[in-house]
């Protein structure tokens, strides 16, 4: 274990490193062009740490159980990945109307605070703070295909590399669209269409195409590339699952946000699908979405997630889909070593609640 962890954390250090190294080059180059645009660079930097690193450890899992021996492009693969999930984090914050994560000011935040230190009106200063988010998150995107090509890889590789990430891309974008469009709906949909739109917004990229990614740069057989992205599906769809429960019933230190803002904002998860689908959620449907939502209402909502089985239900669900993923691992052409290397990734997924 001391040995496995060690690895870990060695390649996590090569991840950190080749992070580095991009914002260092950025901010020489931003120089010239004013320190507001250093301090971009700055706050984009800093959206990256505090995580897990978790589409690094992917890319990881799939690339060393495979027998890929160059870690240092492995660990550009890993940080393309980071940076696109810094990306879509810049970009989902604006859209929910976020000026904080993990407790702190995000790129929202900052521009938005240094806005009414100079003088700005609160809603020219949102305005400001979000207008740096969306090219923040511009920047992110534009550099995590920059890092696939800072890979090494080139030719047939390099390429299928880029389609992954292209995938990755797209189908998050269709997902947070879906994610959007629920709003506007007056009743709350089905489980089945909010568990599609989760495969898309976040198994994709996060599960799928980093395993996929790592699998390809080891030049493993496209039978194994397939079933590792299903297996990232499943296994993400249960990380989204149990992502959703800890939003209204975790803690600020495990989702960066804080849990009130899930009901307030109205989003629909499984958890609330499930609810709406009891009896007695009129009594309980105003305080849902209510954008004034306070604590104590927040607690009688959470009560209710409880009363109605609906917490029960989702966290049931998160383990059959941890199931259905590792199904796909006995398949003869998964190698036990890549078995070795995922189950760990299903136990860690559900005991983000325990």
């Amino acid at each position: 274990m001391d040995a496995e962890l060690a690895t870990a954390t060695a390649r996590q250090s090569q991840v950190d490193a080749v992070l580095a190294r991009l914002f260092s080059l950025a901010r020489k180059r931003a120089e010239p062009l004013g320190a507001a645009y250093v301090e971009l660079w700055d706050r984009i930097e800093a959206s990256t740490t505090g995580g897990k690193r978790f589409r690094p450890r992917m890319v990881f899992a799939a690339y060393s159980a495979l027998g890929g021996d160059d870690f240092d492009a492995a660990a550009y693969v890993g940080a393309a990945f980071e940076l696109l999930h810094t990306s879509l984090c810049l970009h989902d914050d604006v859209i929910d109307r976020d000026f904080t994560r993990r407790g702190a000011p995000n790129v929202a935040g900052a521009f938005r605070d240094r806005a009414l230190a100079a003088g700005a009106e609160p809603a020219t200063a949102e305005h400001h703070g979000v207008s740096a988010a969306v090219i923040a998150g511009d920047l992110a995107l534009f550099n995590a295909y920059r890092l696939i090509d800072r890979s090494g890889a080139a030719g047939e590789m390099r390429a299928r590399l880029l389609e992954v990430m292209d995938e990755a891309l797209f189908a998050s974008a269709a997902g947070e669209l879906i994610d959007i469009d629920f709003t506007l709906r007056p009743a709350v949909p089905h489980v089945d269409d909010i568990l599609s739109m989760e495969r898309l917004k976040t198994a994709v990229y996060s599960f799928e195409g980093p395993l996929q990614a790592g699998a390809i740069l080891a030049g493993a057989p496209d039978e194994t590339v397939a079933t590792l992205g299903e297996f990232g599906r499943e296994i993400g769809i249960a990380y989204q699952l149990i992502d959703d429960v800890l939003g209204v019933f975790g803690t600020e230190e495990q989702t960066g946000k804080t849990t009130v803002g899930d009901l307030r904002e109205g989003k629909r998860t499984v958890l609330i699908a499930y609810a709406a689908s009891a009896p007695d959620w009129e009594g309980y449907s105003a305080l849902f979405g209510d954008p004034a939502l306070t604590d104590e209402g927040a607690a009688t909502l959470r009560g209710h997630l409880v009363d109605s089985g609906a917490r029960g239900f989702a966290e049931g669900l998160a383990r059959y889909y941890v199931n259905r993923a590792l199904a796909r691992l006995v398949e003869p052409h998964i190698p036990a070593a890549l078995r070795a290397e995922l189950h760990p990734v299903a136990d860690a997924v559900l005991g983000r609640v325990k």
